[in-house]
């Protein structure tokens, strides 16, 4: 396993729509620990395939956070929304890509997913509560969306502002 660098916002690459993986593989199966593994390190509870420069419907996630609670890493192919609760739930998120800032975004209080999990098969789940935040801000990841993009322009603006100052201090060293 090994820990892949994070794409930094504004990177081209974040704002793409990712092509469908055509099947599981061995490759898959190292991108996916791979992931798992760049997200525990950073640290994070999720981290989707095009944060690590792959543009396929991949994503990773365990919002496990209780001290001394097993981990629950998922990992999730293809995934899509089949169904989102009318209530909604209003999160402080934060992403990997975007490194400390944050901001609140509302989305629905539950979902229930499809994906394929890395035996291949079809899997159905209801996430809610964090896991459901999490589920839909990494599902937008593949659609080429940041949390950023449900905010309002001039607040999104001044994100971005703020990454392009991080990204050239970084460059300079």
């Amino acid at each position: 396993m090994s820990i892949k660098p994070i794409l930094i916002h504004p990177d081209p690459r974040l704002k793409k729509l990712c092509a469908p993986i055509e099947g599981v593989s061995p490759e898959i199966g190292k991108l996916a620990e791979d992931m798992l593994e760049t997200m525990y390190d950073a640290p994070g509870v999720g981290l989707a395939a095009p944060q690590v420069g792959v543009l396929k419907r991949l994503f990773v996630m365990d919002c496990v956070k209780e001290e001394g609670a097993e981990p629950r890493p998922m990992v999730l192919i293809n995934p899509e929304i089949i169904a989102a609760s009318e209530e909604m739930n209003t999160y402080e998120e934060g992403c990997l890509s975007i490194p400390e800032q944050y901001a609140e975004v509302t989305r629905p209080r539950s979902v229930t997913m499809r994906w394929i999990g890395l035996d291949g098969k079809l899997q159905e789940a209801e996430f809610d509560g964090l896991w459901a935040t999490c589920a839909q801000h990494e599902l937008d990841h593949l659609n080429g969306k940041l949390f950023i993009d449900h905010l309002g322009a001039i607040k999104r603006g001044m994100i971005t502002r703020k990454m392009v100052k991080l990204k050239r201090d970084q460059a300079r060293g």
